[in-house]
């Protein structure tokens, strides 16, 4: 990775700095994507994207099992920004995997991850080099050490730089820029949800300070999707 990257004080810098930085590494026309599920976060990034990179692909992974509310503002939000959407989709339909395998994200939720988001997505990341994301390490012990500019290896051992503007943020700045900025956000949030995903693993958390201990009833924080990419950062 070039030098700025491993400066310390890339950590300190604002998202548009950050996203200035990675844009001036690589001239031209950089094959970047962002990887969203039009959570509260993603729409801040791809804000700041647009008027950078105003047709920069939008990776939603159709896992079939979203919420009704989550594709309608998909929908609208793909419409009224005039959105560069790719639905990434599994190899099988809900209907073919339950039938197979059963409902596997009440039996083994953990395989349902890797069959409707994980593999689909790694195969979708490989034809891009910068690869960012909605990420903010305050979402989830998990994500404690997530840095804003990583370098990382899909399992076909292809390397790309992933992207985390938000690092840093906390929540209370997420919602500061939406309101800022006039940005509408999924209903789910008035509800009483901090961490939307597919709606059968999505819960009100009983813990506010863990927003993502409202999936998959607890069990676990992650679907894998940043897991199970190897990390060279």
């Amino acid at each position: 990775m070039g030098t700025m990257f491993a400066a310390e004080n890339i950590e300190n810098a604002s998202p548009s700095e950050v996203l200035n930085a990675v844009l001036g590494a690589h001239a031209g026309h950089p094959a970047a994507c962002l990887t969203c599920s039009f959570q509260a976060e993603d729409m801040i990034v791809l804000h700041l994207l647009r008027e950078r990179i105003p047709s920069i692909p939008v990776l939603f992974l159709e896992t079939g099992y979203h919420f009704a509310e989550t594709y309608e503002y998909r929908d609208r939000m793909a419409k009224e920004w005039s959105l560069n959407l790719v639905n990434v989709m599994p190899q099988k339909t809900v209907q073919q995997q339950e039938s197979e395998f059963g409902i596997l994200y009440r039996n083994d939720p953990t395989r349902c991850c890797q069959l409707r988001k994980v593999e689909p997505l790694f195969a979708g990341l490989e034809p891009f080099e910068l690869w960012f994301t909605g990420l903010r390490r305050e979402q989830s012990p998990t994500r404690k050490n997530l840095k804003k500019i990583e370098e990382h290896r899909l399992p076909s051992g292809k390397k790309l730089l992933k992207v985390s503007l938000l690092a840093d943020w906390t929540w209370g700045q997420v919602w500061e820029y939406t309101s800022k900025n006039g940005l509408s956000y999924l209903p789910q949030y008035d509800q009483g949800f901090l961490s939307i995903g597919c709606e059968p693993c999505t819960a009100i958390p009983n813990d506010p300070q863990n927003p993502r201990s409202g999936r998959w009833a607890g069990k676990k924080l992650e679907c894998g999707i940043h897991t199970f990419s190897e990390s060279g950062h």
